[in-house]
């Protein structure tokens, strides 16, 4: 008698927690490759590195002929192979890292083409995880694991299908549905369009927000998530369901808020928000203790909540991320969070920046007089790089660019199967 009452139970229960699971759609950003474009690129890419070679030998961009400015708005430097996914520049992978890539089960290699789990983590379009079972393969997944000191993940997108070509798009089948889950626990229920396009799935904050013990938190077991194949659209050929992509994009990277005010070669001012490639801003020579003019290489603008505000003696302030760093009035390198600058960035030695200190203005030293702190969500800009030092004068005082370091750049691409 009691064992058809607990079967109804459990179904009731289950249908409760799938009740549970969030729904959610994806806008869209569509995708065109083809040879074409791609021999376009190739033939633009070759005529501005041509160009870029006479601008690092001291021709200036207002020298240039008028077809040669034009040839540089083709193509970025920051996006330099056409089946590249992002762009060179900073952004969320500025400060996080992917520790793994796994799959339930991936398709043998077939002649100089594979289809392994890291296929979907590798930046570019041109690759592809294909599951490995028979038929649509509805309940495999890809798994991603994600160190603990990671900045948060605030979107998720997901190139469905085999991009590469418009013939390969349509004879391969393409996901549906994926039931996403974090550390094995349900998520949500992810509805992907069936067009040749990217999905971007927009989340709340996913990660560790206690970003005070960065080092503490990088001694825990990773976390992960999970993507299980739910439902499929059919291939006019093959029934192998492939993902070509899954990339992250999020919040605490640091950077400089909206309205902050550089100051350019000719020492007139401009807001971050409008800077260029290109551009020449006012940098600083720490050995000769000289200002110089540097141009701009790499700008960045993510989206950030964990903002600080730092008030100075002469009434003006500058609202930044906890781990940018500035320069003090004794040429040693300031944060307000100097260990997670140190791991991330190219700054070796970095002090605590703090109420009382003296940091390096354009014309005078100024004190810090005040530091609060901004947890509202909001677009922030930066300077990567430039063609010459890693300073700039932001608000009027000096702060560093947000160059990675060397393996930083490389966790980039570090990925396991």
């Amino acid at each position: 008698m009691n064992k058809p009452i607990t079967y109804i139970f459990l179904i009731i229960a289950h249908i409760l927690i799938a009740q549970d699971i969030k729904t959610l759609t994806p806008s869209i950003e569509l995708l065109e490759f083809s040879k074409e474009g791609e021999h376009e690129f190739n033939r633009n890419w070759k005529v501005c590195e041509a160009i870029w070679e006479k601008m690092q030998n001291g021709v200036e961009y207002k020298d240039l002929t008028a077809q040669e400015q034009k040839d540089l708005e083709k193509v970025s430097e920051v996006h330099s192979d056409y089946w590249q996914v992002g762009t060179d520049g900073c952004s969320w992978y500025c400060g996080a890292s992917i520790a793994m890539v796994s799959a339930s089960s991936y398709l043998n290699t077939q002649g100089k083409t594979s289809y392994v789990p890291k296929n979907a983590h590798d930046f570019d379009y041109k690759n592809a995880w294909v599951e490995g079972v028979n038929g649509y393969g509805v309940g495999e997944f890809l798994e991603f694991s994600f160190p603990q000191e990671n900045p948060r993940i605030t979107k998720i997108s997901i190139v469905n299908g085999y991009v590469k070509s418009e013939k390969a798009w349509i004879e391969n089948s393409r996901v549906k549905k994926l039931k996403m889950y974090i550390d094995d626990v349900p998520y949500a229920i992810l509805n992907l369009k069936d067009e040749r396009a990217t999905n971007h799935f927009e989340v709340d904050p996913i990660g560790n927000a206690d970003r005070d013990n960065y080092e503490e938190l990088a001694k825990l077991p990773d976390w992960t998530m999970k993507f299980e194949i739910l439902e499929v659209y059919p291939g006019e050929k093959y029934e192998d369901t492939v993902i070509s992509e899954i990339y992250f994009d999020g919040i605490d990277v640091h950077c400089f808020a909206k309205g902050t005010l550089i100051t350019m070669a000719d020492h007139t001012q401009k807001s971050i928000e409008l800077l260029a490639l290109g551009d020449e801003v006012l940098s600083y020579n720490q050995q000769t203790q000289q200002q110089l003019t540097a141009t701009i290489k790499e700008l960045a603008n993510p989206i950030h909540d964990n903002l600080i505000t730092i008030s100075l003696e002469d009434g003006t302030s500058i609202t930044c991320t906890i781990d940018h760093p500035l320069m003090s009035a004794t040429g040693d390198w300031l944060s307000y969070d100097p260990q997670k600058t140190k791991a991330d960035y190219i700054y070796n030695s970095v002090g605590k920046l703090e109420v009382g200190a003296m940091v390096l203005g354009v014309d005078k030293d100024l004190k810090i007089v005040a530091i609060t702190t901004n947890d509202k969500m909001q677009p922030t800009y930066t300077i990567v790089r430039l063609d010459k030092g890693n300073t700039f004068y932001a608000n009027g005082i000096l702060v560093g660019t947000e160059e990675l370091r060397e393996q930083k750049v490389c966790e980039k691409h570090q990925i396991t199967k």
